[in-house]
């Protein structure tokens, strides 16, 4: 609001009275007016805050979506591992189950070979101190067996070791004896993961 200045002064000195009133009158106007620059500069303050509040809560929800999706990610991983390491388990128990039941009396030495470097520990032992008269008793015979995995399944899993049931179908032709029907066992193949890779580390024959 625009006020006369000169006027005011010329109404105080005719009438002093009422000039001073005018004055006064003036002063309140321009205290309000100063009060109307200082609301419209406090808006856009008042009005900042609750941006600045979206944009905080804004970045703390990215921030939190972020770490959930990395602990996702890491739980699916780990998930994803754990079933990895049971599959080879079990892999590893049929391989084994195939090696112990496929033997070509031709081919002896390197089928033993092959059973000792799929084992570990007191059964590897055990084997290799009997592997010698198990040969000359295969090659006497002239056997030939051979080995089918016909169902395979994980039966415990601790860390780094497991048990695993495999039925297996085992055909044996030997020399001058009539020929047999499969033959078909069941066993309990323990494997034990040494952080290279997994081996058979005990077998048993279960009914």
């Amino acid at each position: 609001m625009a006020v006369d200045a000169d006027a005011i002064e010329q109404l105080a000195e005719h009438s002093p009275d009422v000039g001073s009133e005018a004055k006064h009158a003036v002063d309140d106007i321009e205290i309000e007016g100063d009060s109307s620059k200082q609301i419209v500069a406090e808006a856009p303050s008042k009005w900042r805050s609750p941006v600045r509040m979206a944009v905080v809560v804004s970045a703390a929800t990215g921030v939190g979506l972020i770490a959930l999706g990395g602990w996702l990610g890491y739980d699916s991983h780990r998930y994803q591992h754990a079933d990895d390491q049971r599959n080879v388990f079990v892999e590893v128990a049929k391989q084994g189950a195939m090696n112990l039941t496929t033997i070509n009396y031709t081919e002896v030495d390197k089928d033993v070979q092959r059973i000792l470097d799929s084992s570990t520990g007191t059964f590897r032992d055990d084997f290799q101190k009997r592997a010698k008269p198990f040969i000359d008793v295969v090659k006497q015979m002239r056997s030939v067996s051979t080995g089918i995995v016909t169902d395979a399944g994980l039966e415990s899993h601790d860390g780094n070791r497991a048990q695993v049931l495999v039925a297996v179908s085992v055909k044996t032709v030997s020399a001058g004896a009539p020929e047999q029907e499969p033959r078909r066992w069941r066993m309990r193949i323990s494997v034990q993961d040494n952080g290279a890779d997994a081996k058979v580390s005990n077998v048993e024959f279960v009914p």
